[in-house]
């Protein structure tokens, strides 16, 4: 499985990528504009379109997901490419971020706008990422429509099933990938009991359909929702630097390094002055 990084600060992705495990960026506006007024706190004078040029050579050889803001199709297709023009001839490494369905409100007229949009800019040679997938049935219409990566929200969906519950939790917190059971049967949403549970069902329709658009999986909160997102056979999960460090946590290994650094021999050091 890849692993992306979700994030738009240029000092963690580069650090993020000096240990060569991590294969893209996920970003999104709010990331970036964030980033960039963090910098300018610091009286740094450079500009959101210097940064994300900045930002795609850190990454460069890698995708990196850049968003559209508008929500209509012919706002989207004209945003996408032209985040596409002004940045991707620099690295090559720019991927538009299109939502599945941008309507704001049911019945607006505009749930095929999403897929609409993902199938012009593919049909212009211009990669998407098609955002906000809460179902295997948008993961499945992206992927016709010609999206190279469909990203189902893992821990938003829990989040979801969890608050159908009114039970307190922090986003955090794992949530089991088989769900939560009551008397009244598994909660679910729609037939999903998890987030990652949803991650399974679209790789496994990809896999039965021979469907070629890789499957992200998106909004992983924790260690194990990462190892398990890699259990179900999805192709990249997108993690905060956070959760990519705790990866390597273990406590065992801690304890081990310490009674290494205890035991060392000194004439064994010394022969490795």
């Amino acid at each position: 499985m890849k692993i992306f990084i979700d994030s738009a600060d240029i000092e963690e992705i580069r650090y993020a990528y000096s240990g060569g495990v991590i294969d893209g960026v996920t970003t999104n506006p709010s990331l970036i504009k964030k980033a960039v007024e963090r910098l300018k706190t610091n009286n740094d004078k450079i500009n959101m379109s210097a940064y994300i040029k900045q930002l795609l050579i850190v990454a460069k050889g890698t995708p990196v997901s850049l968003e559209v803001t508008a929500s209509d199709f012919k706002g989207m297709v004209e945003q996408g490419k032209k985040i596409y023009k002004a940045f991707n001839p620099a690295t090559r490494n720019v991927v538009i971020k299109i939502p599945v369905n941008p309507s704001l409100k049911k019945g607006d007229g505009k749930e095929y706008d999403g897929i609409k949009a993902i199938k012009n800019l593919t049909a212009s040679n211009i990669p998407v990422n098609a955002t906000l997938i809460f179902t295997p049935e948008q993961a499945l219409m992206a992927a016709k429509a010609g999206a190279r990566f469909v990203s189902p929200f893992a821990g938003r969906i829990d989040d979801d099933i969890r608050s159908k519950r009114k039970s307190k939790f922090s986003k955090t917190d794992y949530f089991p990938m088989e769900g939560i059971t009551d008397k009244k049967g598994v909660t679910n949403d729609n037939g999903i009991v998890s987030g990652i549970d949803l991650v399974a069902e679209i790789v496994e329709i990809f896999r039965e359909q021979n469907i070629k658009s890789e499957v992200l999986a998106a909004s992983i909160r924790n260690p194990r929702q990462a190892r398990e997102a890699a259990i179900v056979g999805a192709h990249i999960a997108t993690l905060p630097f956070d959760v990519i460090k705790e990866l390597l946590d273990h406590r065992k290994t801690m304890e081990g390094m310490i009674k290494f650094t205890k035991d060392i021999v000194p004439e064994y050091a010394k022969l490795l002055e």
